[in-house]
């Protein structure tokens, strides 16, 4: 199982760490990725980190401003969102990628097989 935690009401210019913390298997051994979804809106993809040479990618609308990272020795992914925005609200999900493709584009979605429960992050004054 994968269980996405960190979110929180925070004020533009903000920061949040997200976590997303494996149980049952070892996460150092797939890519995985974070998504939001903000109500009314289609699924985002924001960032990967891959599996073997820990590649990470970012969605333009984050470069810059989030940065992921993983701890293998807690068997956990990191999110770390600084300079928040409003248009950065949304639920936030983790999930595994077997293929190790990394995309952040809707016609990836399917590879993406382990999805966690999401957190919600709100970004407001």
């Amino acid at each position: 199982q994968l269980q996405a935690s960190g979110g929180g009401l925070v004020q533009p210019g903000g920061s949040l760490r997200l976590s997303c913390a494996a149980s049952g298997f070892t996460l150092e051994h797939h890519a995985i990725g974070w998504f939001r979804q903000a109500p009314g809106k289609e699924r985002e993809g924001v960032s990967c980190i891959s599996r073997s040479d820990e590649s990470t990618y970012y969605a333009d609308s984050v470069k810059g401003r989030f940065t992921i990272s993983r701890d293998n020795v807690k068997n956990t992914v990191y999110l770390q969102m600084n300079s928040l925005k409003p248009e950065d609200t949304a639920v936030y999900y983790c999930a595994t990628d077997p293929s190790s493709l990394c995309g952040l584009g809707p016609h990836y979605f399917d590879v993406y097989d382990y999805w966690g429960q999401g957190t919600q992050v709100t970004v407001s004054s």
